[in-house]
């Protein structure tokens, strides 16, 4: 009689998850597109990496309850603004439930017609590639299209912080 002696796992509690989680540092980013209406969109997100270098891949992430899903999914394209460690205001604006998050921005439409946002650490203008299942979230995979960096300090986040961090 062959039985399958594995022990099932124990329930996740998700806070305690998102407790361990927070021991790993990330960067901290917005996400921006334009809605089918043609107003430019933005979250804030620290769920982002690089995929592939040939071809230039990036991914990020979106809650499936997130009211703008859709409009990420309609648009051909996205911009990730990396934000710099001066920018923690606009970390909250686009986690807040604000509705015009761009008037008083400094922004300029880039490729796709994205939204590009002054004074980030670097900026990836994407073209989406692939968008896959990953549980309560959509996983959207872009082909990054142009891109830059400045010689800012990103915004990271870690431990429930936002902060700089000095390199040394």
């Amino acid at each position: 009689m062959d039985t399958d002696v594995r022990e099932k796992p124990a329930a996740i509690d998700p806070k305690a998850l998102r407790n361990t989680l927070s021991c790993f540092p990330t960067g901290v980013a917005i996400a921006t597109s334009v809605a089918r209406d043609g107003t430019p969109i933005g979250v804030t997100i620290s769920s982002f990496n690089s995929v592939s270098m040939d071809p230039p891949l990036v991914l990020w992430s979106l809650a499936r309850n997130a009211g703008s899903l859709p409009e990420y999914l309609a648009h051909p394209g996205f911009a990730i603004n990396i934000l710099s460690a001066e920018q923690t205001a606009l970390c909250k604006l686009f986690s807040s439930p604000e509705r015009d998050r761009f008037a008083a921005l400094d922004w300029h439409a880039g490729h796709n017609g994205v939204p590009v946002i002054a004074g980030c650490a670097a900026t990836l203008e994407c073209t989406t590639h692939a968008v896959f299942d990953g549980g309560d979230h959509e996983i959207m995979v872009g082909r990054v299209d142009r891109h830059s960096a400045t010689d800012h300090t990103p915004l990271v986040f870690g431990k429930g912080q936002l902060g700089g961090f000095a390199l040394g």
